[in-house]
This record gives C-alpha cells, sequence and structure tokens, in this order.
C-alpha cells in the first residue's frame, strides 16, 4: 500500500486521485483516436469527455455516498474528499450515461455511436483506477492462502491491518484490460452501432459479479439471496447488455463499412 505519493507539510498527492486522473487522461486519448472512424471530429471528442467525466463523478460519489451514509453522517463535509477514495462505478455509469445522452442529442449524434466511441476508453480509466484502490488499500477482498495475498491497512484503523487476503483491485484491473482490448478490436470496421457499447455492458457485470464473491464479508456485503448490490445491478446489465448486443448484431442496417 502507498496511499500518499508525495507529501509537503499538510499537502499531499494520493495515489488514488493520480491514477484516476491518469485513466481519465488515456481515456479521452482512446476516445480521439478512434473517433473518426465513426464520423465524430475528434477536437469534438474532448468537450464530450470533460462533461461525461464530471457527471459521472457527481454520480459516482452520490451513489457510494447514499450507500454508506453512516461513514458520512458525522462528518457531511467528507462527502466532497472524493479523492480519499469511495466512488461507486454504477453511480458513475449512471450520471456519465446521462450526461452522453443530452450531449449526444445536443449535438445531433446518435447516442449508441458515441458510447461506442466512448466505452473502452471507460474500461482502460477502470482498470488504472483500480490500481489507485490497490495503492490505497480499499475495496481488498476476503482472506486467502493464495501466494499473491496482501495485507491491508484497515481504513477505519491505520494501526490495524487485514489478514493476507485477496488483491481483489488488481483482479478488476487486469479484467478490465481484456475487457479494453476485446472492445478495441470490435472498433475496427464494420461494425454494427451499439455492438461495442453493449458488450461493455455485458462484459463489465459479468466480471463485477465475480469478482463480487471474493469481496462479500470484506469490502462488500450481501443484500439478497446471498449477493451483493453491486452483483444485482451486474445481472441486470449482463441481461440488458447481451440482449441489446444481439440486436444490434442483427440490424445490419446501421453497421458502418470497413475502410
Amino acid at each position: 500500500m502507498h496511499p500518499v505519493l508525495i507529501q509537503i507539510g499538510s499537502f499531499e498527492v494520493r495515489s488514488y486521485g493520480v491514477m484516476i486522473l491518469v485513466g481519465f487522461v488515456l481515456a479521452v486519448w482512446w476516445a480521439m483516436r478512434v473517433a473518426s472512424r465513426y464520423g465524430i471530429d475528434p477536437e469534438g471528442i474532448l468537450d464530450f469527455v470533460l462533461f461525461t467525466a464530471l457527471a459521472g463523478i457527481v454520480g459516482s460519489r452520490l451513489v457510494f455516498v447514499a450507500l454508506d451514509w453512516s461513514s458520512f453522517a458525522r462528518q457531511p463535509v467528507r462527502v466532497l474528499y472524493f479523492w480519499e477514495g469511495g466512488l461507486s462505478f454504477h453511480g458513475a455509469v449512471i450520471g456519465g450515461g446521462l450526461a452522453v445522452a443530452l450531449l449526444a442529442r445536443r449535438w445531433g449524434i446518435p447516442f449508441l455511436q458515441l458510447a461506442d466511441v466512448l466505452a473502452p476508453g471507460v474500461a482502460l480509466a477502470y482498470a488504472i483506477g483500480r490500481i489507485g484502490c490497490f495503492l490505497g488499500g480499499c475495496c481488498y477482498g476476503v482472506p486467502t492462502e493464495l501466494p499473491w495475498a496482501c495485507s491491508f491497512q484497515d481504513p477505519f484503523d491505520p494501526h490495524v491491518h487485514t489478514p493476507p487476503s485477496h488483491p481483489t483491485q488488481i483482479y478488476a484491473s487486469l479484467s478490465n484490460l481484456l475487457i479494453f482490448a476485446l472492445l478495441a478490436r470490435m472498433q475496427r470496421p464494420p461494425h454494427c452501432m451499439g455492438k461495442v457499447f453493449w458488450a461493455y455492458l455485458t462484459l463489465y457485470g459479468v466480471y463485477r459479479f465475480v469478482v463480487e464473491f471474493w469481496r462479500i464479508g470484506a469490502t462488500s456485503s450481501v443484500l439478497a439471496l446471498g449477493l451483493s448490490d453491486a452483483q444485482w445491478v451486474s445481472i441486470v446489465m449482463v441481461v440488458a447488455g447481451g440482449i441489446q448486443w444481439v440486436r444490434a448484431s442483427r440490424l445490419s442496417s446501421t453497421c458502418l463499412p470497413a475502410d
């Protein structure tokens, strides 16, 4: 664990915030790189991404705080300290998705066309962000005797460390790097509008559903029927994304030709 990269007096540069920034920059770079394949001006992507990222951060923080309000009730100002960690990716999807929908409508671009451009970058940014979680010591898994197990500092008591536990942040990072690679390959023409976006929702849902089993009892808890809230949302993502991916594959009229 290395939650603070640089400290000068009371000023701290935290690992989590740095990794989020690096992930954002890489996501923008990738989106601008592929935008022209979809008939979108790469320079205009920057405007989309800035608003989408802001909406995503707000949405992710609000959902995280709502689900864990007891931790913020005594110090509500900590709601603003997002750089310390504590973001819900499902909240980011909601906030960012709404921003993409509104901006796409304003600019006269089909939502799925823009979502296809942005989706791989989201997976890449998520993979980098989870490295920040690992360095910060949050989102770890249950104890294990596997040789790559790691001990993490208890977020509520800096003097207490967990027993050797699953580094689920690393599982998340590697899984999403694989998702990024698969989506990047799908972006090569010819491709049907929406397939990349729906594939992302489906693959993310599968990854999150699986990795939650190693987090329940540590940094995640059961909601119903032995599954966490994230797993229930993931089920919805897999079903909805899978159905829409099949539909997009069958709509040849929405496919862009090969270069």
